[in-house]
């Protein structure tokens, strides 16, 4: 569809274009000088950067985009931002935030003049400079270019519960190739236009990415117009090269969409209409390296591939090159643009909004300007009854959710959860209690928990729920997202590019900190036995624990009250990633609440009640982290105690995984003097793990005990099970840590023949059972901890009593 709106003036037209030369001009220089940035002589090899790096090809579009989406924010006083997702075109919203005055101000040696010009070419791409994608460096940005596919969800993340708020959203060619972008054009399914803000998203077709041609910039217009249309769009086209009927075109196209937003927001905000709208984006179709040099060497460069990075990059050792790149840069006539002392002319330098109206400035890209705190309730309120350790059955996650819902009720318009399909599946249920599901498609009877202005956001894209809550951060809001933990790996580079983000903000003081992002990864190894090998796989935290310490932190609260005092901190924390490892089947208890308190502040602790001799200097120590693992390790030192009533057990469980880093390695590390207290400096140490047991060895290599370590984790053995089964086959069962015992503390050498044994035919018998009843023998199932070890009976007579 091809707009019917009003075009430019010829004044408008003629400053429209006249600001599209200079950014260009800016782009250009950015790519190729170091020196000389206004030509005020001839080019010399000394001037241009030794080594060539950017992406010129897509940026010509970006900033023929970024100088109309500025004429409508004059026009209609708009409250807009830019999401530019064609990866590498950084050298445009660069050169966008030095003309609009933003990169001055935040940078004051980036100067609007020639000496500030010379440092904006000389940085790009270059030593001690700044990248050649958009970065947190970058003036305006929420969206890291390194990586693509996320530009749609990431916008649709700042608009939910921005109604003001309007996110221009460039979706380059290639980027539209990927499997999240793919499904993240589904989005508009979830925006209410009463309450949200609007996307407008721009597709930009210039034909090719590094060499090869791109899908949606080949297929027929039709099947492109059906495709846009089904995901619910209503497409206004721009094509061409010539720069006069391109910038009226673009202008047509852009106030009818702008309109259309405006009429669809009215429409419901107003007039109370419910139905979904289709909402309009506009495709542009230009060339690849448009404005650029129609050849080189006698091969074609404009409108084809060859524009895509540097279009030639000998200019500082070929002379042709050389002039090419002058004709090139001269071509935009930089003394139309810029006057005696570098600064750009009246005409330009006004031709953009003022103050936080600049896309470059909007409050909104540096969301913790406009951070809230979160009103949260007591999570002491919530506690669970702990009358004994290691008694009970509770679903941790399932009394978690209980605050989460009172945490969205106090909090309608600055808190959300995310979940791919199984907010219900991992027991949050209670959310929906305080609100329904976002859902704007269509409904029938029997529907459960849908509305346009539900808070809880479930799509099943791991991708689309994380760009939906890092663009939802980024712009000053809190949220909480919950996954099962084998597929939370789905998100590994998204969470890549974050944790980037938030290490390389940490060291830019105008950026201010965002809420952290909050993973809930649950319905884990140790009890996905139903779904089999598939559904196991603990990897992510180790995946996370590659990121820096000052950036990351992984939980792993034992049960319910940890888990409540855990979530209470992640919500309140600032610049991290917090991963919290829990699961939602019913677990034993272990902390009351002020117990659990003291142990999530501490992160590590000894478990006096557990040990055997808590004042003695233990023979073993047993460590645990994770809900599963501190059940087998109890149960082990239940089975120990029973046959070797003198055996001095310590046992000291982990929440806080970081805690056993060095302290120099990381803020939450411990000393060697604080970890030898609890470890010992020479004694076996029996570790069970939730994860592969190669990271606990890897967290404590520098410690003075770390030989004497032996970690039980998970060994990649899984399959359809029983949940003990799951413990035995991967060696973290009772039996097998009871049996590691034995096997490293000398005096039990001669004295655990009868025991030894006794655990083997255990576990055979545990093998035997299963196969014939198809579920774990009572008296594992239901075994609890007694301050009192129970006599070594045979084990029809040695079952506990039922669980409560």
């Amino acid at each position: 569809m091809h707009s019917d709106g009003g075009g430019l003036t010829p004044t408008e037209l003629t400053r429209l274009h006249a600001w599209w030369r200079a950014a260009n001009y800016l782009s250009v220089g950015q790519i190729y000088l170091m020196d000389n940035p206004l030509l005020r002589e001839p080019l010399q090899p000394e001037h241009i950067k030794p080594r060539l790096l950017g992406h010129w090809g897509t940026t010509p579009g970006l900033n023929f985009i970024y100088a109309h989406l500025n004429h409508s924010i004059i026009k209609r006083d708009l409250n807009m931002i830019y999401v530019m997702g064609p990866g590498h075109g950084g050298p445009g919203p660069v050169a966008a935030g030095w003309l609009e005055g933003t990169y001055s101000q935040t940078y004051p040696d980036v100067s609007q003049d020639l000496a500030g010009m010379k440092q904006l070419f000389k940085q790009f791409s270059f030593p001690g400079g700044i990248p050649s994608h958009v970065a947190p460096e970058t003036p305006g940005s929420i969206h890291e270019g390194g990586e693509l596919g996320y530009a749609l969800s990431h916008a649709y993340g700042a608009a939910f519960d921005n109604p003001d708020l309007i996110v221009a959203a460039v979706v380059g060619d290639g980027e539209a190739e990927t499997g999240p972008l793919a499904a993240s054009w589904h989005s508009n399914k979830f925006m209410n236009p009463a309450r949200d803000g609007a996307v407008l998203p721009i597709l930009h077709l210039n034909g090719y990415k590094i060499a090869s041609p791109t899908v949606l910039a080949r297929i027929d217009h039709n099947e492109l117009d059906d495709l846009l249309r089904g995901y619910g769009h209503t497409p206004y086209y721009v094509e061409g090269h010539d720069p006069e009927q391109m910038h009226q075109d673009f202008a047509r196209a852009l106030d009818t969409c702008l309109e259309e937003i405006a009429q669809i927001q009215r429409r419901a905000r107003e007039n109370g209409e419910t139905h979904r709208p289709r909402w309009p984006m506009i495709v542009l179709r230009s060339p690849k390296g448009w404005t650029g040099p129609a050849e080189v060497d006698g091969q074609d460069v404009e409108g084809s591939w060859r524009s895509h990075q540097v279009p030639f990059s000998e200019a500082r050792e070929n002379e042709s090159h050389r002039q090419i790149l002058e004709d090139w840069l001269r071509s935009y006539r930089p003394e139309e643009l810029f006057d005696d002392s570098g600064k750009p002319v009246e005409e330009i330098g006004t031709l953009h909004p003022v103050g936080d109206r600049r896309m470059s400035a909007n409050p909104h890209v540096n969301g913790g300007t406009l951070l809230r705190d979160l009103r949260m309730p007591d999570f002491r309120d919530y506690a669970v009854p702990v009358e004994e350790p290691g008694t009970g059955q509770v679903e941790a996650t399932r009394v978690l959710g209980q605050m989460l819902r009172d945490i969205m009720a106090a909090n309608m318009d600055n808190f959300r959860v995310f979940a791919p399909d199984e907010n219900n599946s991992n027991r949050l249920t209670a959310v929906l209690e305080a609100t329904d599901r976002a859902w704007n498609a269509g409904t029938v009877p029997g529907d459960d928990h849908l509305a346009r202005d539900g808070r809880v956001m479930e799509i099943l894209s791991e991708h689309t729920c994380q760009g939906w809550l890092e663009g939802y951060l980024l712009t000053g809001r809190h949220g909480f997202f919950s996954c099962y933990e084998a597929f939370i790996h789905i998100v590994d580079s998204m969470f890549n590019q974050h944790a980037k983000w938030l290490d390389t903000a940490n060291g830019i003081p105008w950026r201010r900190p965002v809420a952290s992002l909050n993973y809930l990864v649950t319905s884990h190894v140790w009890r996905q036995d139903h779904n089999g090998f598939s559904h196991q796989d603990p990897g992510f935290i180790d995946h996370v624990l590659n990121k820096k310490p000052e950036v990351i932190r992984v939980y792993l609260p034992p049960d319910a009250n940890t888990l409540l005092s855990v979530a209470d901190h992640c919500l309140r924390s600032r610049q991290y990633v917090n991963v919290i490892v829990a699961g939602k089947q019913p677990q034993l208890q272990y902390l009351d609440m002020d117990d659990a308190i003291v142990h999530c502040t501490k992160g590590i602790g000894i478990w006096d009640w557990a040990s055997t001799q808590p004042d003695a200097e233990p023979d073993v120590v047993l460590g645990c982290a994770g809900d599963v693992p501190t059940m087998e390790t109890l149960a082990a030192v239940d089975l120990l105690r029973t046959h070797f009533p003198d055996l001095s057990i310590r046992v000291v469980n982990v929440v806080d995984l970081l805690r056993l880093q060095h302290e120099s390695e990381g803020p939450h590390g411990l000393s060697d003097t604080d970890f030898d207290a609890l470890f010992t400096t020479d004694k076996p140490v029996i570790f069970a793990y939730h994860g592969y047991p190669w990271l606990i060895h890897r967290l404590t290599y520098r410690r003075t005990n770390h030989g004497n370590f032996h970690v039980h984790g998970f060994r990649e053995e899984g399959t359809t099970t029983t949940p003990f089964d799951m413990c035995v086959l991967n060696r973290i069962d009772r039996f097998h840590l009871a049996m590691a015992v034995i096997d490293r503390v000398p005096r039990l050498k001669d004295v655990s023949a009868s025991a030894r044994e006794k655990f083997k035919n255990a576990l055979i018998e545990h093998r035997q059972y299963i196969r014939t009843h198809g579920e774990d023998m009572p008296e594992i199932s239901n075994w609890q901890w007694s301050a009192v070890p129970g006599p070594d009976l045979p084990r029809d007579q040695a079952s506990r009593e039922e669980p409560a």
